[in-house]
């Protein structure tokens, strides 16, 4: 990830597995001859259901482009479980460069002590799960139902089923940044 966005996002062999599986269960589909399709739709689902939900579902690593200011900067992903490191221009800066603390809401907070002149990369891990199966089941529903739509309804401009985002709203979360900023 880079910037604002969740990125790109690649399941592992497990977890690709498993969201074929579901999504060939939910359109009764039986034969592997489409499976890497489905799984092509499947991380599409997933991705646009991060983009929905605002957080990134399955744990990665991220590395995020900041401005190289001092004070307080919310990393612009979530739950952050630990950020590994900064860098500018290509070079470490120092575990005494910098401060990082993680929130209750699974915010990434980073401060540098003094701006280099280059822009900082933050790395760190976030994610919701471990993998799919780790996933709340709503949020897996919604994902193989939108993903067995774009399987199913390739050749139409019909709009995908209402009930994706239905699955998906409670999980979604408002990032006020204005409130909660830091001084």
């Amino acid at each position: 990830m880079q910037g604002e966005g969740l990125g790109v996002l690649t399941l592992s062999a497990a977890d690709r597995a498993a969201a074929v599986a579901a999504v060939k269960t939910a359109q009764g589909v039986t034969l592997a001859d489409d499976d890497a399709l489905i799984a092509a739709f499947a991380e599409t689902a997933l991705g646009l259901a991060e983009q929905f939900v605002g957080a990134a579902l399955i744990l990665r690593d991220f590395a995020l482009t900041l401005p190289a200011v001092t004070g307080w900067q919310l990393l612009p992903v979530t739950p952050v479980r630990a950020i590994t490191g900064a860098s500018a221009a290509g070079a470490a800066l120092a575990v005494d460069a910098y401060d990082v603390d993680l929130d209750a809401r699974g915010g990434g907070w980073v401060r540098l002590h003094a701006a280099p002149e280059a822009r900082v990369t933050v790395t760190c891990r976030a994610g919701v799960a471990e993998g799919w199966s780790g996933l709340p089941a709503p949020i897996r529903q919604g994902t193989a139902l939108l993903a067995g739509y774009l399987y199913a309804a390739r050749d139409t401009s019909q709009p995908p089923p209402g009930a994706v985002t239905a699955l998906w709203r409670p999980y979604r979360g408002l990032r006020l940044e204005a409130i909660h900023a830091r001084a």
